[in-house]
């Protein structure tokens, strides 16, 4: 076997793994060491050809290429490893101990202070969503319809039905009516947008492509090749109501129906996991309940901005780095953060208080949406800090950020709730 030692061990190389990279070479100078599946760096962007990244962490409009080919440049002038075409196979986090299988080496072992999680996500599919009818070719996942017209200049239909308005599927619709499809309809199961605001004017609105929400697909038709759709609008229990149901003819449907973070090496890790997010639980330093394993990016919550990803994995490659010099704060009481009203989740799921005070960040995503509300974290009846928003969305991360020398109690809570109602 083929053994290699470094400071940190990054697994994924992609826009979370490549900004955690350059973060741990910034803060330490160790070996930092990048391990990744594909033949080249810079993960799910490398097939995101259309602009929008980038506007808040860069200040400017990127491409996806763009964006991750910025810090792979950085990587590489720091002096940061990469060692592509390998698969991990398993971890061993009290060794500290990543397996994988290299094309050139074999089976190779490498051995690092500290470990950071930067897989990533995948997408849901049809049996994933369960939808009845025939299997018939034409059903594509919205991320491998976008590598195959992006990456192999290969058209995947000519008339689409989009099932899901996450970000991925209304780019698509996009681009495929760019690339002189026709684009039906969008179809989404809840009765409010799953992706980003911006995605639906530029997408959809633009290319006046309908958009149906509070509407399932009940069957898809064909045998060979997809002929079309039977879709119906859902009630308030998201069971089709049959009498409102309509049929569109189509030789192709791309599913954007949400992610699934990339977690099989955490949960073989015993590493605690989110029953909410499906990623690990972290503090604010992105580190794990094994302490020498820290974790950013979609593997934790996936993200609606590459630009949130950056800024949390930085965050992980920073704190990594301290872990592996042995100058990570060292913390005197663990505080628990409480999803409160209209919140789903929080990221991190604990904050770590050490006797300097520092300012922390929770991220999360509401329940559903609302309009003129504040965003409160409570530390019990004190207020540790308060922000108004016009309107929130499912679709779209929030944030609030306060100090943890307020923090007195054993737990925070963050609600959101009508401007006027908080008590």
């Amino acid at each position: 076997m083929y053994n290699l030692t470094c400071d940190v061990a990054i697994i994924g190389g992609g826009p979370a793994g490549l900004s955690a990279a350059v973060a741990a070479k910034k803060e330490s100078g160790g070996r930092v060491l990048v391990i990744e599946r594909d033949e080249s760096i810079g993960g799910i962007l490398q097939q995101c050809i259309h602009p929008g990244f980038g506007l808040t962490y860069f200040k400017e409009e990127l491409t996806g290429p763009e964006y991750a080919g910025r810090f792979a440049d950085e990587a590489k002038e720091l002096g940061v490893e990469f060692l592509l075409n390998s698969m991990v196979l398993e971890m061993d986090e009290k060794s500290g101990t990543v397996t994988c299988v290299n094309r050139e080496y074999g089976m190779t072992a490498i051995t690092a202070k500290s470990i950071i999680l930067a897989m990533g996500c995948r997408e849901r599919t049809r049996a994933n969503i369960m939808i009845p009818g025939s299997r018939p070719a034409g059903v594509y996942t919205a991320g491998s319809a976008q590598r195959l017209v992006n990456r192999q200049n290969e058209m995947v239909g000519k008339k689409v039905v989009i099932l899901g308005s996450g970000d991925i599927g209304m780019i698509m619709a996009r681009r495929m009516t760019l690339e002189g499809a026709k684009v039906l309809a969008v179809i989404e199961l809840m009765d409010y947008l799953a992706g980003l605001t911006r995605n639906k004017v530029q997408c959809l609105d633009d290319f006046e492509i309908p958009l149906y929400l509070s509407h399932t697909i009940t069957k898809i038709e064909g045998y060979q090749r997809v002929k079309g759709v039977y879709f119906a609008k859902v009630d308030e229990n998201k069971k089709p109501i049959q009498e409102t149901e309509q049929y569109i003819e189509c030789d192709t449907i791309l599913l954007s129906v949400g992610l699934i973070p990339e977690n099989e090496l955490t949960r073989k890790a015993l590493i605690d996991i989110s029953s909410i997010t499906n990623g690990p639980k972290v503090n604010q330093y992105m580190q794990t309940s094994s302490e020498n394993v820290f974790a950013c990016g979609n593997v934790v919550h996936v993200n609606d901005l590459v630009d949130n990803v950056s800024t949390e994995s930085i965050k992980a490659g920073k704190f990594a780095a301290q872990y592996a010099m042995n100058t990570l704060p060292k913390e005197e009481k663990a505080v628990e953060n409480i999803a409160g009203e209209n919140v789903r989740y929080l990221c991190p799921q604990s904050i770590s208080v050490s006797p300097e005070s520092e300012k922390v960040s929770l991220y999360f995503r509401v329940l559903h949406p609302d309009q003129n509300v504040k965003i409160i974290a409570r530390d019990g009846d004190k207020v540790l800090a308060s922000k108004k928003r016009i309107r929130v969305n499912p679709g779209e991360m929030e944030e609030i950020t306060f100090n943890t020398g307020y923090i007195s109690g054993s737990s925070v809570t963050v609600e959101v709730v009508k401007e006027g109602q908080e008590s």
